[in-house]
């Protein structure tokens, strides 16, 4: 393999094990605070003991999401130097406001709500846990920041062969950012949703007895879930219609990738369900079309043309050069699309009969085990839903790292060697192996325990900090 896809290979493997703890942590978080909040509002114990139960499992989230975090940010200086100096001035600010003020106040509160329990009155604990969830949900606002810039650069002047930030305003009003974080915020609520109903599915799906308590906080847990994954998996689908209508106009050629639109069509626009893109020959095979369906998916109404991929490409090599194609990948982009289209209608219609299915009057859901098994295996598909749409974000830029100013060719490190590259992705890989069987033996363990018996860390009292017991 190439220096350069070697590079390409190990950032994603990097970003698409890290983004698999950004959406669980800043839903489960968010979730765990409504639980909380329902505590202090009830006096409810259970929904003390509900709180943490669950936060348990949001906590050993939040440790892996730090660790590969920072496993991702060392690929800047060591694999993308180049992109480093080109985009530094823009993308150091944002990054520096991720980590001195979200972070801060994300393991500031965090701790404060972990080693606080009993010791606060509840309204203030339960602020803990909001301020927590304030920090995660700021700490992807920055991030995006950054991402954006990439897909919709604003804000910027060339200086010297660098992109120099001219208005940092201009950053956080780019309409980009406010699709990308709005679809990214409510999708992960959306998955705390899933994952905490599955994993309640899973703890009723055990043989051995459940104590009636136990069992009363497994059923408020899953409907409190049930109702946040419908809800934000609802307006997730919603925004996500509206993001796809900007992209029509802002990145033309992402959008004509995710439709296998290779020829501009007429103004009553068919809508491709399955077919294969002949990256080749720049066609669509052996496809399945809706008639008018993509015009009216795109503008809301039954006409209107899309633009095809050979037509822009040809605009591309004129504005831009001809030594290269401007195609992204186009099967990738495809049915990454589809698949999570597909998971989040899923979601949606899982978690609209489960609430029939557990209501008061019917348990139906608790008594039967395929229902319970049907939760309990969706728990995995929002991983796979968040994958599939980075991979759109992310893959329909491509030949640009920032889009319309440098390429990817021009962003790998001019000094790593295949050798190296081969390396560090073994070790990553082992990493990253061991880190999620370590994760999911742990979570593992915190299910095994009773949530009615949950209890926070002790510690020895000592007062004099040089005794050796102190240590």
């Amino acid at each position: 393999m190439s220096i350069l896809s070697l590079a390409r290979f190990q950032f994603a493997m990097t970003t698409v094990y890290h983004f698999f703890f950004v959406p669980f942590t800043i839903g489960t978080a968010f979730i765990v605070a409504i639980m909380e909040s329902m505590y202090v509002h009830t006096k409810n114990e259970s929904y003390k003991k509900m709180t943490k139960f669950w936060g348990n499992i949001f906590l050993l989230s939040f440790a892996v999401g730090v660790v590969t975090g920072i496993i991702q940010e060392f690929q800047f200086g060591m694999n993308w130097s180049d992109y480093s100096r080109f985009m530094g001035d823009i993308f150091g600010a944002p990054l520096a406001l991720e980590a001195l003020l979200s972070f801060f106040i994300e393991s500031t509160f965090i701790g404060l709500w972990v080693f606080t329990w009993d010791k606060v009155k509840p309204g203030l604990h339960a602020f803990f846990i909001w301020m927590t969830s304030f920090g995660s949900l700021t700490s992807a606002l920055w991030i995006l920041t950054a991402n954006s810039f990439m897909q919709h650069p604003v804000g910027y002047a060339i200086r010297g062969g660098r992109a120099v930030m001219v208005d940092f305003g201009a950053l956080l009003k780019n309409p980009q950012l406010w699709f990308e974080y709005g679809h990214v915020i409510l999708n992960a609520v959306m998955m705390g949703g899933v994952i905490f109903a599955g994993l309640t599915a899973f703890q009723l799906l055990k043989k051995h007895e459940i104590s009636n308590e136990a069992r009363t906080i497994y059923k408020k847990t899953m409907r409190l879930s049930l109702w946040m994954s419908l809800i934000f998996a609802i307006f997730g689908l919603i925004l996500g219609d509206l993001q796809m209508q900007y992209l029509v106009k802002e990145q033309p050629m992402k959008f004509a990738a995710t439709e296998d639109v290779y020829t501009t069509t007429g103004e009553h626009a068919p809508w491709t369900i399955v077919g294969i893109a002949n990256t080749k020959e720049h066609k669509v095979q052996n496809n399945i079309d809706i008639p008018d369906m993509l015009s009216i998916l795109s503008y809301h109404k039954t006409t209107g043309a899309v633009t095809g991929m050979n037509e822009l490409n040809a605009q591309y090599k004129k504005k831009y050069g001809k030594n290269i194609d401007y195609y992204p990948p186009v099967n990738t982009l495809f049915y990454s699309f589809r698949i999570m289209c597909a998971i989040s209608a899923w979601i949606i219609l899982v978690s609209f009969v489960g609430l029939i299915m557990s209501r008061k009057k019917s348990e139906y859901l608790y008594e039967h085990k395929w229902t319970l098994w049907i939760l309990a295996l969706t728990t995995f598909l929002p991983f796979m839903g968040n994958t599939a749409g980075w991979f759109v974000t992310e893959f329909g830029r491509v030949p640009w790292t920032v889009y319309g100013l440098f390429t990817i060719q021009q962003s790998v490190s001019p000094n790593v060697s295949a050798a190296s590259l081969l390396t560090s992705n073994i070790v990553y890989f082992v990493l990253f192996t061991a880190l999620a069987i370590t994760l999911i033996g742990l979570i593992v363990h915190e299910l095994k325990k009773d949530p009615t018996q949950v209890i926070e860390p002790k510690f020895k009292k000592v007062l004099d900090p040089f005794d050796k017991e102190a240590f």
